[in-house]
């Protein structure tokens, strides 16, 4: 497939959240993920190969240091309201970090969580970070934006529990878990936010090694041992 410079010029628009949001339309690239697009339920809107534009082409639209050999330009579905599944989901509050928010979507998707809801201020999406760091997680993995609180209340009013990790928690190895409800991860710098913590029924903190020098863990490294303990049992 060749490229017109029109071409080139949307392509790198989608570098910016504006332009994204405006055409709903976002960027992957390496082998990969664009296999990921073209096996998913997404539409792909057009496939540039490096040896089919040539490399001065390519380098313009890629949005990676060193570009990868392939790139596709892949149309965003529509927003998913929040539905509730009797089954294990997990929600973000404030996790602004992209490479964190995509790293926990792959991370989710290996321990079998189908659904991720996320609150308004967390990471996009189809920031180009977050999908390379999901490593294709994002084609399976539902990501719903949901007002949290609200939420929170309509997990328990269904008769699931909600969890919430916290540093003055209930040991995490020592409590009974149930294989349904929501497990909430909160901002890594400030954890869960009040309004949400209200809503929490079951306090859980991961404990430290005895001696451990750091204070605490990464969002993306601690939501893998949440979701590893919950599934084990």
């Amino acid at each position: 497939m060749s490229i017109t410079q029109a071409e080139i010029k949307r392509i790198r628009s989608l570098r910016e959240k504006k332009f994204r949001d405006a055409t709903g339309l976002f960027v992957v690239e390496g082998e990969k993920l664009v296999r990921e697009a073209l096996h998913s339920g997404f539409r792909v809107e057009g496939v540039w190969r490096r040896e089919e534009i040539g490399d001065a082409a390519m380098e313009r639209i890629s949005q990676l240091s060193t570009p990868s050999p392939v790139l596709a330009v892949v149309a965003r579905p529509e927003p998913s309201e929040p539905v509730l599944e009797s089954c294990l989901c997990l929600a973000l509050d404030g996790v602004r970090d992209p490479g964190n928010l995509g790293t926990i979507i792959r991370t989710a998707d290996w321990f079998g969580v189908r659904t991720v809801f996320v609150s308004g201020d967390c990471a996009e999406q189809f920031n180009p970070k977050v999908i390379q760091a999901s490593m294709g997680s994002v084609f399976r993995v539902r990501v719903v934006a949901a007002e949290l609180p609200e939420l929170c209340r309509r997990v328990r009013e269904a008769g699931m529990p909600v969890y919430g990790t916290f540093l003055d928690g209930r040991d995490l190895y020592a409590e009974p878990l149930s294989a349904t409800g929501l497990v909430i991860m909160g901002n890594e710098a400030s954890g869960i936010r009040e309004d949400v913590a209200a809503q929490v029924d079951r306090r859980l903190r991961i404990p430290a090694w005895e001696g451990a020098g750091a204070e605490s863990l990464n969002v993306a490294s601690a939501t893998a041992v949440v979701l590893s303990e919950f599934r084990r049992r």
